[in-house]
């Protein structure tokens, strides 16, 4: 299991990097995407880090207790992530940055998978929220690779042609329908609402009780984005019928942190190639 779900993150990782080392410019880490004006360096930065924050909690546990701490505080105060990237970077990097980024987040990912590859799925391993298990941990990781990289297929004006691999952020999707409610101090809404995907391959997937008033049916791509907020419920041809269904697809939040708002209708999507 642990293999495979590290063959999964390297693979969506290699992907955006081939994504990004087709671009013929010299400034392309530099581009801003829809997301928060973040950069494609922004978005690196953020991904490597916390990459590399995975082997730190099981080499140095108070060195990354300290970090998680530091990075909880900053959300709490309102620091944008995107600073608190930034002031890692460029103690890290200086001016090499942001080619030197680029080639680390690559070059850890055989680090990575060398570690994790001999624990056990079920490891409880602490992290910024509560602790997880390790493979949920991997999950977890694939999940904001994917993510975040949908900004830069987005400024691309590039439709990613994804594999069943989403199956990974989608499960954690359907995982996180309690959390999304309770993040922001909500009741869950019962039942969960049944859901229903067409998977890359064809295949359907298929979550909760059949219903026929409390449903989501549609593209697991599209389902995926919006569980990870890079696209707006409203920008999808999902089917979302019954209170509970709607509720969630209007707040639907797979990852951790403080509660985040979807983004606003039309405002991410590909863009026209220049």
């Amino acid at each position: 299991m642990m293999k495979t779900l590290l063959s999964d993150l390297r693979d969506e990782s290699h992907d955006l990097a081939s994504l990004i080392m087709a671009r013929k410019d010299a400034n392309v880490l530099s581009r801003r995407t829809q997301f928060k004006d973040w950069t494609i360096c922004d978005i690196l930065i953020h991904l490597h880090m916390w990459n590399e924050a995975m082997i730190r909690l099981l080499d140095d546990p108070d060195g990354f207790a300290a970090m998680a701490t530091t990075g909880l505080q900053a959300t709490l105060q309102g620091i944008p992530a995107r600073k608190l990237g930034r002031d890692w970077a460029e103690q890290r990097y200086g001016e090499r940055q942001p080619e030197a980024i680029f080639t680390d987040w690559l070059d850890f990912l055989p680090v990575l998978s060398k570690r994790y590859a001999s624990l056990e799925p079920a490891t409880r391993l602490p992290w910024v929220g509560p602790p997880m298990r390790a493979a949920d941990s991997l999950i977890a990781r694939h999940m904001e690779t994917w993510a975040h990289g949908q900004a830069v297929y987005d400024i691309f004006g590039v439709i990613r042609k994804d594999s069943d691999r989403i199956k990974n952020i989608a499960l954690l999707g359907i995982k996180t329908y309690g959390w999304s409610f309770k993040v922001r101090g909500k009741d869950v809404p019962k039942p969960k609402p049944c859901v229903e995907l067409l998977a890359p391959s064809g295949a359907i997937w298929c979550w909760n009780d059949p219903q026929e008033d409390n449903f989501i049916k549609g593209s697991a791509t599209e389902f995926c984005q919006v569980v990870t907020q890079t696209r707006n419920v409203e920008d999808t041809a999902l089917e979302v019928r019954g209170a509970p269904a709607k509720a969630w697809m209007e707040s639907a939040q797979c990852f951790a942190g403080k509660p985040e708002t979807p983004p606003a209708p039309g405002l991410r999507f590909p863009l026209k190639p220049a």
